[in-house]
């Protein structure tokens, strides 16, 4: 019998919020269906995500994360890739960036995707400080792939967000996040206006293109954690070498049907996208998806 490849092996760095769907309650699902092995390492553990829940627990594991790491490298794993999210402190954000960097070193041809999750709708989370912001721009000039949303991509490059940018304005905001960065460059979340009122937009740069531009519907309705979805399919889809544009045209439809899918089912916004009941469609893009073991 032929076997496939052995699955990819990514670290992945954000909480975990235990009710809510997202950080690593979908990651890890999302990831794992598209043939990937996530390796978490938890920067915080909350009872549930902090947006529109009071009285939720929380512990910080930012002295833990070194010692997790420290201990893998004494087994010997190795990581393709390296996914990071939410950091919630200036120490938290240095250490991501050392441990990025061993990550790296100990593989080079790993794949490092950054999500430098600071803010939205135009505003920067309350918790996050002028400092942090100055960090976050060093750790994503080692990064191979950063995906911030608009007003992330803004805050990064001290432009005045707006609602609506036309395509010049975003090739500007590209250029100024090239500075930054050697690596891909894809904006998330653009609304689209007029008669593309219905449409939500990602631009994208890489090494091939300079102005790349996907679609997918518009759900009005702010769930949490579509940003870790969009994200775990893109990374999960690169690390088994598919395009770019390939990658981000799957990850933009996949997070707007699962988005209209929860929509139609009436569930409260801050329980997240359900998607438990999309496992199969995405096994279906797993390298993985016609194995099976027959029995002698």
């Amino acid at each position: 019998m032929k076997f496939p490849p052995v699955p990819k092996k990514v670290m992945t760095v954000h909480d975990v919020s235990c009710f809510g769907r997202c950080a690593h309650t979908v990651i890890i699902p999302v990831m794992s269906a598209l043939g990937v092995q996530t390796v978490p390492l938890p920067t915080a553990l909350l009872s549930t995500h902090t947006g529109g829940f009071d009285g939720f627990t929380f512990l910080d594991l930012t002295d833990q994360m070194t010692k997790i790491q420290g201990h893998w490298k004494k087994l010997g794993i190795a990581f393709d890739g390296i996914y990071t999210g939410f950091l919630g402190s200036e120490e938290q954000i240095g250490t991501v960036k050392s441990i990025a960097e061993k990550t790296k070193y100990d593989n080079p041809s790993s794949l490092f995707l950054a999500d430098p999750v600071m803010g939205d709708d135009g505003e920067k989370y309350k918790t996050y400080t002028a400092n942090m912001c100055l960090l976050t721009r060093e750790l994503l000039k080692d990064a191979d792939v950063i995906t911030p949303n608009l007003t992330e991509a803004c805050i990064l490059t001290d432009t005045p967000y707006k609602n609506h940018f036309d395509d010049g304005e975003l090739t500007s905001l590209l250029d100024r996040l090239s500075k930054l960065t050697d690596g891909s460059i894809v904006i998330t979340g653009i609304r689209g206006t007029g008669k593309d009122s219905g449409r939500i937009y990602t631009v994208f740069r890489d090494g091939f293109t300079a102005f790349g531009k996907v679609s997918a519907e518009y759900i009005d309705a702010n769930y949490p954690g579509t940003g870790d979805v969009f994200s775990s399919v893109l990374m999960s889809r690169l690390l088994y070498g598919n395009p770019l544009l390939e990658s981000l045209e799957l990850a933009g439809n996949f997070v707007s049907s699962v988005s209209k899918y929860t929509f139609g089912c009436g569930t409260p916004v801050r329980e997240g996208l359900l998607i438990e009941s999309f496992s199969a469609e995405l096994a279906s893009y797993s390298p993985f998806k016609n194995h099976i073991i027959k029995e002698p």
